[in-house]
């Protein structure tokens, strides 16, 4: 097959160039008239997966939702979970209550929705309630008079006792006499106390009787004074049971106006029968009316009663509600599991069960979490905090430090665990999913659906109008003007630029919507009822100006020589090669020279960029692969003594990639040879070790960052650019590009080998190889291969001269070196 010499005769059409959307083919005046898509647009496989998790119901059927940022995956997912959760029941409301068994183990409490809020409405009127009817109680004279009585018959039933206990002293002439020191025993005579010496004139038997008979008289007193504190238990245990009996009277028509109003509770009614317990068995301390530090911290703390009946509704639902759909955009380990507050009093940490919060998990159970991966991962605790929720089916409400195991000494609670059943949305890149799937065993055990949202999808018919339909749908939903079939066109191909394949249409609509926004704008200053294919462009290039202030200082250093390309002449060993800058935004295309040096050597290829640091893995790959291909193709049966260097000039930061490997080969092959190359004509593409032609990526970026140069310059209609063969159904150029191929002034040629783009450089036949290993004379690789056995004759020579001699003759005689061919022998 002939190849062509000539750019102009080899340079594509403009048809090829760029695959235009005719605006005639949509059926719409604008796209106000289209309804809303069926799907997200190009995501029906995701929306399929999406769809099947959420029908079944079993455990594990999490959703890891992958794809790029800005294809709108968030959104999506959103509004089909919403769509479904209309449709699913409330969840039971969720309340913690106070444990009277082990007060630091809240317990959960799970009501129909709606329920839980009212009860904790009814409790606290309760609890207000209650405190005005217990201290009316006991200022009752009911009550009153109940305890007086107790109080005046233990009273009387003392009296009485220290009455007999006189009068039977009295029987033998001794009193009882009551001082401030206590009660004693005393002689007496005519009813009068004997002092010391009329005691001492008593006969001695008399005074030994008056003795004995106080010595048992005293033990009785004694005896009866040990019995004074059961009595007064005793009696201080009948006021206490007065007191109670009270308390259940004052509390229990409250009680049981609400066992009545939750009467459909068995969980409520078991509550309100242990709150009507505590309140008979500690209610009184409703009766302190002042109030002292030690009642401050009881009531932080959750001692006292007030306190202690409270409901804490940890998360609640209107009975008209749906399953809820929740968004945690900081999942740190509280936010997600719930936390326990604490409160500062005195120096001192105090909480209760009315401090404990809910996180993500509790507020979306029976309902659906959506989750960010990279969030969730880079927050300490998080992601096992998740799966262990996940897993157990329950929230464990800890703090973070007891979940390490560095538990301090600040009191803390242990609410009963919160069962859990909803699902999981995790959306992440795909790297993320599948480092997930390899290091975490139990991932594919918690998210056993992918939904793949798709980067871009076929451009047909059928995705033509579902695109149509989606900038209808994203114009009305962010109130803006109507697209006309002009604009719709206009967004298809840009579309189909930003999937760099003309094929296709990348599903990126955040981009979408952005440029939709930026045009209504333009649309509103031109006083336009419809967004026009003018005002699309507006957007375009207005978005283009902002972010090009890199490539434009690029241009101007280029114009002034700063930084060396030509885009005329001919250079030996010297070839533009096309560099793409990404500045994750917005990324262009600029020509930088490449360039090349031969001599003899000993079969190495140095890659200037690698051993400088700045060459990476893959552009590294790329230079060792044309040196294959060199040895392989030119010196297959002689030695290759050649060293060479290669480097991209001017270039100071990190090379990457292996598309310049096809210019690295031309330039090594013209400097090898000396064959001059064309400066007007600019390459990428990478090879393989058999001089086939591999597509690249940013082709129209490097096509584009080539004409701009060669259009400041001024167009001579020699100036072109060579792209691998395979990256023709790539092109979606600009339309001034297009433009100056279609009159001439400019040039893009395809080429599939190595030896088309020799030929289109050079000027000169690639020349093949015949079967006796001879090239087509005066052609490209035949001056190549002329140069490669020269250098190989001329290192077999040099090594001969170089020999060392076992002995050094006297007198030295003439030595005669001829040349051999590789196959021989050298001989002298």
């Amino acid at each position: 097959m002939a190849v062509a010499l000539d750019p102009r005769s080899a340079s594509l059409p403009p048809s090829q160039l760029t695959t235009a959307c005719d605006p005639a083919a949509f059926a719409f005046a604008d796209t106000s008239q289209l309804p809303e898509p069926p799907f997200p647009f190009g995501q029906q496989r995701a929306i399929e997966a999406l769809q099947l998790a959420l029908d079944t119901r079993g455990r594990g059927y999490n959703i890891f939702v992958l794809g790029r940022p800005g294809s709108g995956r968030h959104a999506a997912v959103r509004q089909r979970l919403e769509a479904h959760a209309a449709t699913q029941p409330p969840p039971r409301d969720c309340c913690y209550i106070h444990n009277f068994a082990e007060p630091h183990h809240p317990r959960v409490l799970t009501l129909p929705p709606g329920e839980g809020a009212r009860l904790r409405t009814e409790i606290q009127a309760f609890v207000t309630e209650l405190g005005k009817a217990v201290q009316a109680a006991f200022e009752g004279e009911e009550y009153r008079s109940r305890v007086e009585a107790i109080q005046k018959e233990y009273k009387q039933r003392e009296e009485l006792a220290l009455q007999q206990l006189g009068d039977r002293a009295l029987k033998q002439e001794i009193a009882l006499v009551q001082t401030p020191q206590g009660f004693s025993f005393v002689p007496v005579r005519n009813h009068k106390p004997l002092d010391p010496q009329q005691f001492e004139k008593l006969p001695q038997p008399e005074r030994e009787r008056i003795a004995e008979a106080m010595r048992q008289l005293s033990q009785e007193l004694v005896d009866w004074m040990q019995q004074l504190p059961r009595l007064r238990r005793e009696m201080q245990t009948r006021i206490r049971e007065a007191s109670r009996d009270t308390l259940k009277l004052a509390a229990g028509h409250l009680i049981d106006e609400l066992k009545e109003s939750f009467s459909a509770h068995a969980a409520v009614q078991s509550f309100l029968d242990e709150v009507l317990q505590d309140i008979v068995d500690t209610g009184e301390q409703f009766r302190t009316e002042t109030r002292g530090e030690d009642d401050e911290i009881a009531e932080i703390s959750g001692s006292l009663p007030l306190t202690r009946y409270q409901v804490n509704l940890l998360v609640g639902h209107g009975a008209d509600a749906h399953a809820p759909v929740v968004d945690c955009d900081n999942p740190t380990y509280p936010q997600l599991v719930g936390r326990v507050d604490h409160v500062a009093h005195m120096g001192a940490l105090f909480t209760n069960f009315t401090m404990i919060r809910a996180g993500a998990l509790q507020r979306a159970n029976g309902g659906y979490l959506l989750l960010d991966a990279v969030q969730v991962l880079t927050r300490p605790q998080s992601w096992d905090g998740l799966k262990r929720a996940l897993l157990g089916g329950k929230v464990i409400i800890e703090s973070l430090p007891e979940t390490l195991g560095l538990g301090g000494g600040t009191p803390s609670l242990e609410p009963q665990p919160v069962p859990l059943s909803l699902k999981v949305v995790l959306f992440g890149e795909r790297q993320h999913y599948y480092l997930l799937q390899a290091l975490d065993p139990e991932f594919d055990q918690l998210f056993r659906v992918a939904a793949d949202f798709e980067d871009d999808v076929p451009r047909d018919t059928a995705t033509v109008a579902s695109l149509a339909q989606c900038v209808g749908g994203l114009a009305r939903e962010l109130q803006l003007r109507p697209c006309d079939p002009t604009a719709v066109a206009r967004l298809v191909e840009h579309a189909a630029r930003q999937s760099g394949h003309a094929a296709r249409l990348s599903t990126e609509t955040s981009l979408l919507e952005e440029l939709l926004h930026e045009a209504d704008t333009h649309a509103a200053r031109d006083g336009s009822a419809r967004i026009t294919r003018a005002h699309i462009e507006a957007a375009l290039a207005a978005r283009e100006h902002r972010s090009d202030r890199l490539r434009e200082r690029l241009r101007t250093e280029t114009l002034e020589n700063t930084l060396l390309i030509a885009t005329g002449g001919l250079q030996v060993g010297q070839v533009n090669g096309l560099a793409v800058t990404d500045l994750v935004d917005y990324r262009f295309g600029h020509p930088i020279r490449i360039t090349a040096t031969a001599r003899l050597g000993d079969d190495k290829v140095v890659d200037i960029e690698r051993e400088s640091a700045l060459g990476q893995p893959l552009h590294s790959k790329g230079v060792l692969i044309l040196s294959s291909y060199l040895a392989a193709r030119y010196a297959a049966s002689v030695p290759l003594a050649l060293s060479a260097s290669l480097v991209f000039e001017q270039s100071y930061g990190p090379v990457e990639g292996d598309s310049a490997s096809l210019a690295e080969l031309c330039a090594l092959l013209s400097a090898l040879g000396r064959v001059p190359l064309r400066q007007a004509l600019a390459v990428t593409g990478s090879v393989n070790q058999f001089g086939a032609v591999q597509a690249i990526g940013a082709v129209n970026e490097k096509v584009e960052g080539f004409f701009d140069l060669c259009q400041a310059r001024g167009l001579t209609g020699e100036q072109g650019v060579l792209i691998p063969a395979t990256n023709v159904p790539h092109l979606m150029l600009r339309q001034d590009v297009v433009q100056a191929v279609a009159e001439g002034r400019f040039h893009v040629c395809p080429v599939g080998t190595v030896d088309e783009a020799l030929a289109l450089l050079s000027g000169l036949p690639a020349g093949s190889e015949d079967a006796s290993g001879q090239w087509t004379p005066d052609s490209f690789n035949h001056r190549v291969a002329q140069r490669v056995e020269q250098l190989s004759l001329a290192r077999q020579n040099y090594g001969i001269g170089q020999r060392p001699r076992l002995r050094k003759p006297r007198h030295p005689a003439p030595v005669t070196i001829r040349a051999t061919r590789a196959d021989e022998p050298p001989g002298d």
